[in-house]
């Protein structure tokens, strides 16, 4: 069955604009307390990035669930990852998260978390839209749920990252610049580093529920990269407004993106036989990561993008390391759902065991010069069908051979076909890219 409601990562918009509005959200915390109390927990928490719409969203859910006699734990603002690992230790029946991730503050989204901390099954998910569709109805007042703030999240959640640094390891001498994108990893990150030993200095951190992703974090990196060569500082890490993306700085002011993170995890794991079977990337990473992983004779597969189908190809596989080149990192072993904190704090463990710098540590891997060109197309046409489209493509993927690679697939938000070719030469690459493209233009 088809979703109505659900998209890939929970249910997403602009705030006012259906579904993202008061009356949806009470709605839907009915829906999901009807579903979720027919098992034994009935405790639902709810956490929340920097966003100024969060507080609405929130108090809607609360009064849904509520409602439905649910008993409501309320985390405040919290990373994604936070609440996915805190549904778990709460023993919780699940997680929900007011977040839009890296988008502007007037999007807004709900997701939710089942009870072991992954992304709801979507047996779950129809199960809530089909109550989305009966009349809302409120259990006896001596079945209401209660609704309780937890004062002590932020600490549990810091402890949490702590440990997977070894007791025996600090981060003391580290100089780190940290940029919290002004979201919900604010008072959680700058309070990890600083107790494991590190100097901290920090951006992005003073939300002011608008400010959340605004020029800076994970998706806008030149502040970050700009003060780490200011600093001298030895790198610098930036989150998105959510906390489940990460991208890093060495001390020259270069970007380590997901791709490379993902690498120097594996190998590391690799390095201690830590590392069970291969790496799961998706279609848009570099092939510079495929090929350095097959350096190391590390199985790698590809899923379709987003870190839901990253999770579904790991799983199948039974492997624990995967990610994306925006930086949603996965390694099983340590968490159950993409978390930043965690995976910049592997990638430290792993400099401070090799006694290497983030650039020297990231070398063995080389990105592919890669272009992406946005085409439009005209609803009601099939560019991708035409034969000169084809032969483009072919005649392209022929040059490439076995030394570069081509990706065409629409747009699933607007009327566009997305061409990205990848090769060893920028140049070659850029022509080889406008050539589909022209090509796709003629078929529109």
């Amino acid at each position: 069955m088809s979703r109505k409601y659900f998209g890939t990562d929970g249910v997403r918009g602009k705030v006012g604009d259906f579904p993202i509005t008061p009356e949806f959200a009470m709605k839907l915390g009915w829906a999901a307390g009807r579903v979720l109390s027919k098992s034994g927990t009935r405790k639902v928490l709810i956490g929340k990035d920097t966003r100024i719409s969060g507080y609405l969203l929130e108090t809607a859910l609360e009064a849904g669930l509520v409602a439905a006699g649910i008993d409501v734990r309320l985390l405040g603002p919290m990373p994604t990852p936070a609440v996915a690992y805190l549904t778990r230790t709460f023993r919780a029946e699940a997680g929900i998260v007011i977040s839009a991730s890296h988008n502007p503050y007037y999007d807004n989204g709900i997701k939710f978390f089942s009870a072991d901390g992954t992304k709801l099954p979507d047996e779950v998910e129809l199960a809530i839209e089909n109550e989305l569709e009966q009349p809302m109805l409120c259990v006896p007042s001596e079945q209401l749920g209660k609704a309780v703030r937890v004062d002590d999240a932020a600490g549990r959640y810091i402890e949490f990252c702590k440990s997977h640094i070894p007791n025996h390891m600090s981060l003391k001498g580290f100089r780190l610049v940290l940029d919290c994108a002004h979201g919900a990893t604010y008072h959680i990150a700058p309070n990890v580093f600083r107790e494991l030993g590190a100097e901290v200095t920090v951006i992005g951190a003073s939300p002011d529920g608008l400010n959340i992703n605004a020029d800076c974090g994970a998706t806008h990196t030149l502040p970050l990269q700009e003060k780490v060569v200011e600093m001298k500082a030895d790198l610098g890490i930036a989150y998105d407004g959510d906390g489940d993306r990460v991208m890093m700085i060495d001390h020259s002011g270069r970007v380590i993106d997901g791709d490379e993170i993902v690498y120097i995890i594996a190998r590391a794991a690799q390095k201690q036989k830590r590392l069970h079977g291969g790496v799961v990337g998706t279609q848009m990473s570099n092939m510079g990561l495929e090929l350095a992983l097959a350096e190391l004779k590390i199985p790698f597969l590809r899923s379709k993008v987003g870190d839901r189908y990253v999770m579904e190809l790991l799983r199948e596989h039974d492997w624990r390391i995967g990610g994306e080149n925006s930086g949603h990192v996965l390694n099983l072993d340590h968490t159950c759902t993409g978390d930043g904190i965690i995976a910049s704090l592997q990638v430290m463990t792993a400099m401070i065991q090799e006694q290497q710098s983030l650039a020297e540590i990231s070398q063995g891997m080389t990105k592919l010069p890669q272009v992406l060109v946005n085409v439009k197309f005209e609803k009601g046409t099939a560019p991708l069908e035409k034969q000169n489209v084809k032969q483009a493509i072919a005649d392209v993927e022929a040059k490439l051979g076995n030394k570069g690679r081509v990706l065409i697939r629409k747009s699933g938000t607007e009327p566009l076909i997305r061409v990205m070719v990848e090769g060893e030469v920028r140049t070659e690459v850029e022509a080889f890219a406008q050539v589909i493209a022209n090509a796709v233009k003629i078929a529109s």
